[in-house]
């Protein structure tokens, strides 16, 4: 089942729920490579991920940092935390047998939308009150 974003989510930036959408559209995608067991779009989908994680954190650390968010140092762990384990699970996900079992392709949805759920639930919503006290369009020069 598809990941729908709710407002619950929102953080209060534009910026940071914009990147928050799209993480959950290209997680989309990839459970859709899995269920269609498309390695090669499964491939080009975590490369994305990958790829657009590290834009989305560079840009909601720079926008943490400006707004004063205390527990900057902390998100920056998090976030570095969070690639090492995309980058654990992606490559043994990739280097699993030719055919995924169910069970498998099932752990490693799981992992992806815990991977950016409990983020956003957990670390992110903690910005919500320092970031609310600017416009929803900020965003650092």
């Amino acid at each position: 089942m598809a990941i729908a974003w709710r407002e619950q989510l929102s953080v209060g930036n534009n910026i940071i729920d914009e990147d928050h959408k799209y993480l959950i559209d290209i997680i989309n995608r990839i459970e859709a490579c899995l269920s269609r067991k498309d390695k090669n779009a499964l491939k080009d989908e975590l490369q994305r991920l990958h790829d657009y994680s590290l834009l989305h954190f560079d840009r909601e650390e720079k926008i943490a940092t400006a707004v004063g968010y205390e527990q900057t140092p902390g998100l920056q762990q998090s976030h570095q935390s969070l690639m090492d384990r995309l980058a654990t699970m992606r490559v043994a996900f990739l280097n699993s047998e030719k055919t995924w079992s169910p069970q498998l392709t099932q752990e490693f949805a799981d992992f992806l939308r815990n991977w950016l759920i409990d983020h956003v639930i957990k670390e992110d919503l903690l910005m919500k009150p320092a970031l609310t006290k600017y416009s929803p369009t900020f965003a650092p020069r």
